[in-house]
């Protein structure tokens, strides 16, 4: 089983290259779902047919759907958030502020997560492809298993999970197998949507940033939109494309500079029309992976590291993280965890057991990551 998620800025051509990747996959003879938990659905407009919640056949092979998470919040969720109701009020908590507590920002994003990952389970598919919402949204949709599993914990303690309400117990268990899917790099992997203009880079830049964070692996990024070279066409439509070309090559140039976009970009070029149906989708597929796996991503991917080295008097901590000139980082001891946040994406690292004991002594960071200095006089800060 495989699961590939697109994502990129809204209006990037996500769905497009979700869709077109699907067919292709289908194509090569691999029963293939996809489905989209973006709430402005559009993936049946890609195929050019009506989708529901429930997978339907498109084509030989292919299925998908749209998945109705604001449907999953008004059913699943609400039994659920009746039972940790009761049980925090139980448990000395005024009656006001338990309701508030289970309100959890972000549970439809969830509930999304949760069906793909019913999907996986119970279906018969060799691979799920999603299409996920625009990034910032994505972001927090992948975030949310472990913050809501960590939130469970310091509220009830993870030894007194057993002790609590089933559906708390169960809750508890799904979240965290959630999170152990998203994070497996042998089933799970994003491919990031792009279109080469600057400002949707920078979003770029911050979201690899975030999922390294998340320890979600990137295997690929997509720069759609590509202007088609004019060659030698003369007049001034011909300029205007070369121009824009010429901009679009510059802005991926300074990706491959930064050390982002060197074995991980494929290109696809901007279509007159709009591509709407498998016809459409399959020639995209063919210009994007070249009769090759589409499974195989696209270089090493993005993974995080963390890189212990002995030095004089300590040691050091590299956390791989791809990070630009821009990029506003905090850094933060708490407990036997570094904090880091980066451009206000925060995410809790447990130090390995040699460094727990040790202090931070300083940190500098480049476009590679962080490193961190730690002396070994066994003091903590």
């Amino acid at each position: 089983m495989r699961i590939l998620l697109f994502t990129g800025k809204g209006g990037v051509g996500k769905t497009t290259l979700a869709a077109a990747t699907a067919a292709a996959l289908a194509g090569r003879g691999r029963k293939t779902l996809v489905v989209s938990t973006d709430p402005a659905h559009s993936l049946g407009d890609a195929f050019g047919v009506s989708l529901g919640a429930e997978p339907s056949e498109v084509d030989a092979l292919l299925h998908a759907a749209q998945i109705d998470s604001r449907g999953l919040v008004d059913t699943a969720w609400q039994d659920l958030r009746g039972q940790l109701r009761s049980m925090l009020s139980g448990a000395g908590i005024d009656q006001l502020d338990a309701e508030e507590l289970t309100v959890l920002p972000g549970v439809d994003e969830v509930l999304a997560l949760t069906e793909v990952q019913r999907l996986a389970e119970t279906g018969p598919w060799d691979t799920i492809v999603v299409d996920c919402g625009p990034t910032a949204e994505t972001l927090r949709l992948l975030a949310l298993p472990e913050a809501i599993s960590g939130y469970l914990t310091r509220l009830f303690g993870r030894k007194r999970w057993s002790g609590t309400a089933d559906a708390v117990r169960r809750l508890g268990r799904h979240l965290e197998s959630l999170r152990a899917l998203l994070t497996d790099p042998t089933i799970t992997t994003v491919r990031l949507v792009l279109t080469p203009e600057r400002v949707v880079v920078a979003e770029a830049r911050r979201t690899l940033s975030s999922l390294a964070l998340r320890g979600i692996r990137v295997d690929g990024m997509i720069a759609n939109r590509l202007m088609p070279a004019p060659g030698i066409w003369r007049g001034s439509a011909a300029n205007w494309m070369r121009t824009r070309r010429n901009q679009q090559d510059e802005v991926l140039a300074e990706l491959d500079a930064a050390g982002l976009g060197s074995g991980l970009i494929r290109a696809v070029e901007h279509r007159a029309v709009e591509p709407v149906g498998l016809p459409a989708l399959l020639e995209i597929a063919a210009e994007l992976y070249h009769g090759g796996d589409p499974l195989s991503g696209n270089g090493s991917g993005i993974t995080p590291l963390l890189k212990v080295s002995e030095v004089d008097g300590g040691y050091t901590l590299r956390v791989a993280l791809p990070l630009g000139r821009d990029t506003a980082l905090d850094l933060a001891r708490v407990d036997d965890d570094l904090a880091i946040t980066v451009d206000g994406f925060r995410r809790l690292i447990a130090l390995p057991a040699l460094l727990r004991p040790c202090r931070i002594t300083g940190a500098e960071s480049d476009a590679a990551g962080l490193v961190v200095s730690l002396s070994a006089d066994r003091r903590r800060p």
